[in-house]
């Protein structure tokens, strides 16, 4: 691969720089996987941004979720959460424990290691004590139906949306809507960082990043809007609300790898930056190794709350 030998071109972890395959996306397409089909996200990257997930999700949109979760009367045998591209499962180590009642989780992920990882420590008891329950599915977002989410009670997603085209969010948005069944989904790229000190390339490198992200079709920055549009298309009240993760000292281990990543993508879409985009890493990691370095990199959760089918929730 070209500029292996600098900073930019060092190994990044599978899912914090650009994918292996320029057409090869989130951990959620079903299809065979072939002996030497590198991981999309790797365990040891969704572990090391978890905490700054949960430290930035909304828990603003906690109050309204309760309230339809509870109105209209739940079922007897509790809460079903499908959770779509769950990774190791941090949304519901996240959630689950601010939710009362016994709850029954169902994964999905394409990627059957991840979703071993989610469902080992997937959490046992609910806000209130109530026991949690949980099972793994191996899918595709692209082809959930309301057929597949019946008896849903909720579906959440974590950084979802952003690697989904504007059909699968659709797709996504009317099975949401067929089922009944509200959708929490967070930490979706808005497409905006800050860093301090402010440096004359951030505009560029956020540019080509996000032009990045739009490969292929994909929504990138774009995504929740798109997926505000949808779901409001189909009767739905949308809330967005703000959930960027802040990164100072604390979190140096994950910012450097993010960093890594966001750079990188920046020069796989434009590799005319590569020269000063490699001298632009090494200052920003030399600041992040001696603890000056802060970043907030935006995103945005959003809750769709549909409309109940049959009057069940």
């Amino acid at each position: 691969m070209e500029h292996d030998t600098t900073t930019v071109g060092r190994s990044v972890i599978p899912g914090a720089g650009p994918a292996p395959r320029p057409t090869e996306r989130a951990t959620l397409r079903l299809r065979g996987t072939e002996a030497d089909e590198p991981p999309r996200y790797a365990p040891e990257w969704l572990q090391l941004r978890e905490p700054a997930d949960a430290a930035a999700r909304s828990h603003d949109l906690l109050d309204p979720l309760r309230i339809r979760l509870a109105d209209p009367p739940r079922r007897a045998d509790g809460l079903v959460v499908h959770d779509i591209g769950c990774g190791t499962g941090s949304m519901g180590r996240w959630l689950a424990p601010r939710l009362d009642g016994a709850q029954h989780w169902v994964l999905h992920d394409r990627d059957p290691y991840l979703l071993h990882f989610a469902a080992v420590a997937s959490p046992r008891s609910a806000a209130d004590g109530s026991q949690v329950t949980v099972e793994t599915r191996r899918g595709d977002v692209a082809r959930l139906t309301p057929d597949a989410l019946a008896g849903a009670s909720l579906v959440t997603a974590s950084a979802l949306l952003d690697v989904l085209t504007r059909e699968e969010v659709g797709t996504l948005a009317a099975a949401c809507a067929g089922a009944g069944c509200p959708a929490l989904l967070t930490l979706s790229v808005a497409g905006r960082v800050e860093l301090t000190a402010p440096h004359p390339m951030d505009e560029e490198i956020t540019e080509a990043f996000n032009a990045h992200q739009r490969r292929g079709g994909l929504l990138g920055p774009d995504a929740v809007t798109v997926a505000a549009e949808a779901f409001a298309e189909h009767g739905a009240t949308v809330r967005l609300n703000p959930s960027p993760w802040r990164l100072g000292p604390g979190q140096a281990a994950l910012t450097e790898q993010w960093l890594r990543g966001w750079v990188g993508a920046a020069v796989e879409e434009r590799p005319e930056l590569a020269e000063r985009a490699d001298r632009y890493l090494a200052e920003r990691l030399a600041a992040c190794a001696a603890g000056e370095l802060r970043v907030v990199v935006h995103h945005s959760d959003l809750l769709s709350l549909c409309r109940p089918a049959d009057g069940d929730a």
